[in-house]
């Protein structure tokens, strides 16, 4: 990155760290409330969760808009214990065991964290482990699903239970595993990229937003959002309590063929997903701007996705939505994201919100 970027690589390394399982994410909560205090006019954690920044716009009596990246990340959930301490998971959010890779996971108890490894057991078994058997390439080639896995603890039930460690505990991927790095010289990767490098964005907006001259045509909240790989909880709870029209979520984007995107093109902006029709108005008026600052954006249409705004507007909660994507390769796997991928997004939100719609 140049000089001018650094900052953006020490925050979303910070965050790629916190873990926030969906439901539990207090870590990535503290960063934001300690990067958005000195740029919003209020500030607060609604019910749901979600940590909430204000900046007055430009004309009070226009309808306000919601920004929206959500703070949790594809986790586990603790489904039961056996008797020698083993865990059997329940995913929290759409992915298979391969899209985290076996490895080591904290298991995130009351009392303490507890380290487990996420094991499928030995390939070097026969029939007689078919759990296993039924995984293997050379025999039953079936894909490796969360039946078939199981986080070994080290622990009996007794310890865990001291951990504060029971059915209903969630549990991340280990820290160990959570380290950018780069790819090339033009891009960046890390699991979790989804959502932590779009409230990274978010983040720096705001920062840029309060700005005495580069004050939000309306009223604008930024909102980092809960649960939003389980359905979009929080991003719909916010967008029924919050006033405004809009509400624009900030989301990683999928780079295939079938969309016509690269990891290397400008920011993705969505006119529809799985759940919904995005508004048309919105969507061009992103693209005439990331087009008139030269970054070669790619208008999609997207299938297999949702979004904190798609859930609301599905659910009538907003009037109209848009999605504003970084393109990324592997979604819900090990993501890279190209190094102008943040300043970009940050430089077409920006405008966006001060232009308006």
């Amino acid at each position: 990155m140049t000089t001018d970027d650094a900052p953006h690589r020490d925050l979303l390394q910070e965050l790629l760290y916190a873990y926030g399982p969906c439901g539990q994410e207090d870590a990535v909560r503290e960063i934001c409330l300690r990067e958005l205090k000195p740029h919003a006019d209020e500030m607060w954690v609604d019910e749901a969760g979600n940590v909430v920044g204000l900046i007055r716009g430009a004309d009070s009596e226009a309808q306000a808009a919601r920004v929206m990246a959500h703070m949790d990340e594809l986790s586990m959930i603790v489904k039961r214990i056996e008797s020698d301490g083993t865990l059997h998971m329940t995913p929290l959010g759409t992915m298979y065991p391969g899209n985290f890779g076996l490895g080591p996971v904290d298991v995130l108890g009351d009392q303490r964290t507890v380290c487990g490894v996420l094991t499928l057991g030995s390939e070097h078994t026969t029939q007689e482990s078919p759990r296993i058997w039924e995984t293997k390439p050379d025999q039953g080639d079936k894909a490796l699903d969360w039946t078939h896995v199981y986080v070994f603890t080290g622990h009996t039930p007794d310890d865990l239970a001291d951990a504060g460690i029971r059915p209903g505990t969630r549990a991340c991927v280990h820290r160990s595993k959570r380290t950018l790095i780069d790819v090339g010289s033009d891009y960046i990767g890390c699991y979790f990229m989804d959502d932590r490098a779009a409230v990274t964005a978010l983040l720096d907006v705001a920062g840029r937003l309060a700005a005495s001259d580069q004050r939000p045509a309306r009223d604008t909240y930024l909102v980092f959002t809960t649960s939003e790989e389980i359905g979009g909880i929080g991003g719909s709870y916010a967008s029924h309590m919050l006033p405004g029209d809009l509400t624009l979520a900030l989301e990683v984007g999928p780079t295939e063929a079938e969309y016509g995107t690269t990891c290397s093109g400008g920011p993705i902006v969505a006119y529809s997903d799985a759940e919904t029709i995005y508004d048309k108005v919105v969507a061009d008026t992103l693209l005439e701007i990331a087009n008139d600052l030269g970054f070669s954006p790619q208008p999609a249409v997207l299938g297999a996705f949702e979004s904190d705004a798609s859930h609301s507007k599905a659910s009538a909660l907003t009037p109209r939505a848009g999605l504003l994507c970084l393109p990324t390769l592997s979604t819900h796997g090990y993501e890279v994201i190209a190094r102008q991928a943040i300043p970009e997004m940050c430089a077409v939100l920006s405008e966006f919100l001060r232009r308006g719609v």
